[in-house]
């Protein structure tokens, strides 16, 4: 069991940004569990962090999948013993962008909600108890601006024609996950934040500006908080954005 170094766990960190929040996180010296879905991918990319000497674990982890998320609880309890930071970062872009809002079908709407909403809510609740273990834990949302109510719509807003309808509602309802869940855990010494990580080059996203390395730089700074910092907020880069 580890009981010296700070324990992180990133979802969806096989690649992109969630891969740079873990070598950002262990370059920090935390002790950061590399998830992903498919097993070997997270052992593979985990072994590639390990060999530049950095402290990462890999560890399965679907959050579509109820079991796959019970079993990692009971993987980071036994190896562990708690949690100290949980960066929900999986997540997924499949709406047709040819296709206007009212044209989305019901199976993105619902492909979509599975994994940035109800598999964020999922693990996290799973996770609680051995965040609480920690006494100073910390949940970082990865959101996006798209996902403000505020800027989709307002017409001078440089995100007021991106309409993607599934996907930006699914940050909204992570936003607003993000302050329920901040008022809950206010006095338990666990901070609650969602962030933007920015226009990020990733697969998902290759005509972006960003690189990955600014990318995950919101996550680590919020994953790392001290005990004066914010709960509650939405930010990007220490920028507060509007809900």
């Amino acid at each position: 069991m580890n009981t010296t170094s700070r324990i992180a766990l990133v979802t969806g960190a096989t690649r992109g940004i969630g891969l740079e929040t873990v070598r950002q996180l262990a370059q920090a010296g935390v002790h950061t569990l590399l998830a992903g879905r498919d097993r070997e991918r997270a052992v593979e990319a985990s072994l590639g962090l390990q060999s530049q000497g950095l402290p990462v674990e890999a560890i399965a982890l679907d959050v579509t999948d109820g079991e796959s998320i019970r079993a990692a609880v009971d993987e980071v309890q036994r190896r562990h013993g708690r949690l100290d930071i949980l960066v929900n970062n999986a997540g997924v872009a499949l709406d047709d962008w040819d296709s206007k809002p009212s044209e989305q079908s019901p199976e993105t709407w619902r492909r979509t909600f599975d994994t940035n909403v109800f598999g964020v809510i999922e693990v996290t609740r799973a996770f609680l108890p051995l965040l609480r273990a920690s006494g100073s834990g910390r949940i970082v949302n990865v959101s996006s601006v798209l996902g403000s109510i505020a800027l989709q719509a307002d017409p001078q807003s440089d995100y007021y024609a991106i309409k993607i309808p599934a996907y930006n509602a699914s940050k909204s309802a992570v936003n607003a996950w993000t302050v329920q869940l901040a008022w809950e855990l206010r006095e338990a010494g666990i901070k609650v934040n969602a962030i933007h990580p920015g226009n990020v080059k990733t697969d998902m996203n290759p005509g972006a500006e960003m690189d990955v390395s600014d990318g995950a730089r919101s996550s680590v700074a919020m994953a790392l908080l001290g005990a004066d910092g914010p709960t509650g907020t939405f930010t990007h880069l220490g920028e507060t954005l509007p809900w």
